[in-house]
């Protein structure tokens, strides 16, 4: 088997970050949900939303994340800080594919408790002391995080991906290049200090995936998170500070070009 030419697939992603990482990517992608505000926690909030119903059609995807933030009266960290019980039923009814009202409103429940205390989402994922060192140990402190309240439903768990799972975590992946990711062109927010770019693993969908393995990236048979971090210990040849800056190319090549 011939060995792929990793200097021509570098050109060639290079290439194609330049194109696809700029301001024309964000009204077509979830991303562009987030970039309807300016006060980091509604960053925060709304990008988790619209990672977390990142899948499917991304027109639908973009719509239904409109609606909600909608119906959290498009300020969702006040809504979550200060709505009251009655402000609840509103969400009766929401659905997109499998997730339903009954994880919205316990994802709401959590945020509610979460910055009665907290500033900011990323602690989340650091730890309180920013102690965890590795993105598959943070993507495990999360989902425990998340789901550490005494009346977590069991069907939302599925919602929120976890490593401990074998799970690729492509959209908490995607989501943590939002928060974390600062570079010239804006897609990303760069909003997050203490999470390192270089740290960050590659999103996974069906796009980037085929892509990768048409290039060499990827090897491993199926898509878990050792695939994921397989494919981004590639990247990091590539870039060892920005790895996931190549996801912008992957995806491009993926969907715009039918690679």
């Amino acid at each position: 088997m011939v060995q792929p030419d990793f200097s021509s697939v570098k050109a060639l992603l290079d290439d194609r970050v330049e194109k696809y990482n700029s301001p024309d990517f964000i009204p077509h992608d979830p991303v562009s949900i987030p970039h309807r505000f300016t006060k980091p926690q509604d960053i925060e909030i709304s990008g988790f939303f619209a990672a977390i119903l990142a899948w499917g059609q991304r027109k639908t995807i973009i719509n239904n994340c409109v609606r909600l933030m909608e119906l959290m009266d498009n300020a969702p960290y006040d809504f979550v800080r200060n709505h009251q019980e009655h402000d609840l039923q509103r969400f009766l009814g929401f659905k997109h594919r499998t997730f339903n009202d009954t994880d919205l409103l316990y994802l709401l429940h959590f945020f509610r408790w979460y910055y009665n205390t907290h500033e900011s989402l990323e602690t989340a994922f650091m730890g309180e002391g920013n102690e965890l060192q590795t993105q598959k140990e943070r993507l495990i402190y999360f989902h425990n995080l998340v789901f550490s309240l005494e009346d977590a439903p069991q069907r939302t768990r599925k919602h929120v991906a976890t490593p401990a799972r074998k799970s690729s975590c492509k959209r908490l992946n995607m989501y943590l290049r939002w928060m974390v990711r600062q570079d010239r062109c804006g897609v990303d927010f760069g909003i997050w200090p203490n999470m390192s770019m270089a740290d960050l693993v590659c999103p996974c969908d069906v796009h980037v995936e085929r892509v990768a393995r048409r290039l060499g990236l990827i090897t491993r048979k199926g898509m878990d998170w050792e695939t994921a971090e397989e494919l981004t210990a590639h990247l990091r040849s590539f870039d060892p500070n920005d790895p996931v800056k190549y996801d912008f190319a992957l995806f491009g090549l993926g969907i715009e070009e039918k690679f």
